[in-house]
């Protein structure tokens, strides 16, 4: 299993040999926000000082791109579950935390930090309830790595991995280490509360945003879309890409340079 490592200031990140061999994350740069508007925003996704907090970061594991995913109160998924233990315990997860093989918490690729989820073992239906705090594993099928404590819950120690389903509960403020769900049923039910969406163009006349709209109608995987809108009394008929999960992926698309002058709306 790897872990993202967080090295003092400048955050370099390695992995960490496991059965499966040995990984090199690359994280993506960090970056700036846009405008003092945003800086004084609400946005999770940011550190005070305006760089993308490192465990919201897009990050790269053998050429594959993950990104912290928007998920609601409910969502279900299913894959394989596996645990990690001893080798780790009191190593720092990819939040900054110590690895405590004893608390209930997980690592997921891309779950948002702090999500809580009801872990399932459908060999045997029994279910354990878990935090992630973590990173991993990036091992064919397998969706979540449970620390020993929450495998053992679910008797998962002993074989080693099985085929399990996971529940979204709900979302720990930052900075808890542990799980009330109390709280957790009062906050959020929704990881990420905004959509994020990437302009590319502003147009006087509709058929010169209906050919944009035309041109990039599936570029690389997101969808173009028009909004009618007004400003300073002038009609515009904007035109913005949709599908991004989160503000971080939409800020790394921006940074690739594909078209000069977008940035992101939120809603």
């Amino acid at each position: 299993m790897i872990r993202i490592i967080l090295v003092g200031i400048a955050l370099l990140i390695g992995g960490c040999t496991t059965k499966s061999g040995s990984y090199s994350y690359q994280p993506k740069p960090s970056q700036k926000y846009p405008s003092q508007e945003l800086a004084m925003s609400s946005s999770n996704v940011y550190k005070a000082n305006g760089d993308l907090h490192p465990t919201m970061r897009p990050y790269t594991v053998m050429g594959k791109d993950y990104y912290t995913t928007v998920v609601s109160v409910g969502d279900t998924f299913k894959g394989r579950a596996s645990w990690y233990g001893p080798d780790f315990h009191g190593k720092q997860t990819s939040n900054g935390e110590g690895y405590d093989m004893y608390a209930m918490t997980a690592a997921h690729k891309t779950l948002p930090m702090n999500t809580v989820v009801r872990v399932t073992n459908l060999e045997n239906n029994a279910q354990t309830i878990v935090r992630i705090n973590d990173r991993g594993p990036f091992v064919e099928s397998r969706i979540i790595d449970l620390s020993y404590a929450a495998a053992n819950e679910i008797g998962l120690v002993q074989k080693g991995s099985a085929p399990v389903t996971l529940e979204v509960l709900g979302f720990e403020p930052g900075g808890m280490r542990s799980i009330d769900m109390k709280r957790v049923a009062q906050g959020p039910k929704q990881s990420v509360m905004n959509a994020f969406y990437v302009q590319i163009g502003s147009f006087e006349r509709f058929e010169g945003a209906s050919y944009t709209k035309q041109k990039y109608a599936n570029f690389k995987g997101y969808n173009a879309i028009i909004k009618d809108t007004e400003y300073n009394g002038r009609r515009l008929f904007r035109v913005w890409l949709s599908g991004f999960k989160s503000e971080a992926e939409a800020r790394d698309f921006i940074s690739r340079g594909y078209f000069e002058g977008s940035f992101i709306i939120g809603e």
